[in-house]
């Protein structure tokens, strides 16, 4: 053993044993069905059951172990249970999550090509079957961030730099980016934090953002400089009209900007690709792996069809980064993020593992999913659609239902681990939201359930 194998076994002790238990304990966790009782608790209670645990001299890792397993883990939502329809869920594949383990274990520094290279270029591949999707050209290239709110921010502030950088000015009256209502909220949180207005645009009878107007926004606001379109919007899954949005944008030289958090995987699916036509022409785009591309929390893919515009607005530069090697393209140069895991290497290792074709299957289940269970509350008496599902979220009423009834269905079936649908509202009225990401979900299941409501006292 040489010195510093010493020196550091004498102040940590011999963790191979430690490492073993909680690998075992990930085993054992990764072969297990989720608990569907498994939900938030007080943070009293969860003082008084877990103890202290942060102590001068350590409670042990068996102790530590315990506690995370006897009373954390479990006042935490099952996300990947097939009836957690909730939100926008997680369903990644057990080849993913195993993977994610391998990833951590190899503690690669994934923001600059020298010290990650070999990460980095599987993140790459994994990026390129998404830039495919696209249609986008091979220079075209991304990298993984945390989630979609920082591939938004990240995106916004690329698009932003290019603007300032051509106009070469702050314009009379500030900046400002444009999207429909329906945007997801972190648009409005990346606004705040680059300083810089929204431009809430009409939408058609259908939901969908169109060009329609952009050029008259523009007149009136010299400094839009761009828009943001949803590739599925998370309430109620409305793919914007990326044609129409494409061609303005290229027309009057504004960045278009598609958030597909969640509704980007769609792509993957020959049955709704059509609804995504025009996306090849937009100058940056997100898809979370954690939504609905079947990896572990926290990853989103943010793409740019050129990347030189990302650096121009994300490459620092300080005495000690002089040396880095600038000729590949660091992931660090084109997000706001400096230091980073290497979070796109479980869903590459997925993805090369399963192949795309079984992504596309997984995907169109859910979809065909969303279809049965909305085909079956049309012809319900008792329930109605509020609009057949874009891609998998599925939003229905229940017939003379007070917003209390929604409320105390919806929490009542969470707790008794039956079912996790939740209220949302939908052109100022409540309604309840089936969000379907998991090829596991039976719709036979939630359709047994639904039609339970008929007896629900109200």
């Amino acid at each position: 053993m040489d010195q510093n194998q010493s020196h550091e076994t004498s102040v940590w002790g011999d963790e191979i044993d430690i490492a073993a238990r909680v690998l075992s304990w990930a085993t054992e966790r990764l072969t297990k069905e989720p608990d569907p009782h498994s939900t938030a608790q007080r943070a009293d209670k969860l003082r008084l059951e877990a103890g202290t645990t942060i102590t001068e001299d350590g409670i042990g890792a068996e102790s530590a172990l315990d506690v995370f397993d006897r009373v954390l883990a479990p006042a935490t939502r099952a996300q990947t249970d097939p009836l957690n329809l909730a939100y926008i869920p997680n369903a990644p594949t057990q080849a993913a999550i195993a993977f994610d383990i391998a990833a951590s274990a190899a503690n690669v520094f994934a923001g600059y090509w020298e010290s990650g290279a070999g990460a980095i270029h599987a993140e790459n591949e994994a990026l390129g079957w998404i830039r495919e999707l696209l249609g986008w050209p091979d220079t075209a290239g991304g990298t993984f961030v945390a989630g979609g709110t920082s591939g938004n921010l990240s995106a916004l502030h690329a698009a932003r730099t290019h603007a300032w950088n051509r106009l070469g000015e702050r314009p009379k009256g500030g900046w400002a980016i444009a999207c429909a209502a329906s945007a997801h909220s972190s648009i409005r949180s990346a606004a705040r934090v680059l300083d810089v207005d929204v431009i809430e645009l009409p939408v058609g009878h259908d939901g969908r953002l169109t060009g329609d107007g952009l050029a008259e926004a523009l007149a009136s606001r010299p400094g839009l400089f761009a828009v943001v379109a949803s590739a599925g919007s998370t309430n109620a899954g409305i793919v914007d009209d990326m044609a129409s949005l494409s061609t303005a944008c290229s027309e009057l030289g504004i960045w278009l900007h598609v958030d597909g958090a969640y509704g980007g995987a769609a792509l993957a699916a020959p049955s709704v690709r059509d609804l995504f036509a025009g996306i090849e022409l937009a100058d940056s785009f997100i898809v979370d792996p954690h939504k609905w591309l079947f990896a572990p929390y926290d990853s989103c893919a943010l793409l740019y069809r050129d990347t030189q515009l990302a650096k121009n607005a994300h490459s620092q530069t300080a005495h000690y980064l002089d040396n880095v090697d600038r000729e590949q393209t660091n992931p660090s140069d084109l997000a706001i993020q400096l230091s980073r895991r290497a979070r796109g290497l479980p869903f590459w290792f997925s993805l090369a593992t399963h192949g795309t074709k079984k992504y596309s299957m997984a995907v169109e289940m859910s979809i065909s999913t969303a279809r049965q269970v909305a085909a079956h509350i049309n012809k319900s008496r008792h329930l109605s659609l509020v609009a057949e599902p874009m891609l998998s979220i599925v939003l229905f009423e229940v017939s003379a239902w007070s917003d209390r009834d929604y409320q105390t269905w919806s929490t009542t079936q969470s707790k008794n681990g039956r079912i996790l649908c939740i209220p949302t509202q939908w052109e100022g009225r409540t309604v309840l939201r089936l969000a379907f990401v998991n090829p596991r979900t039976d719709a036979s299941v939630v359709i047994e359930i639904l039609d339970e409501i008929a007896e629900w006292p109200t």
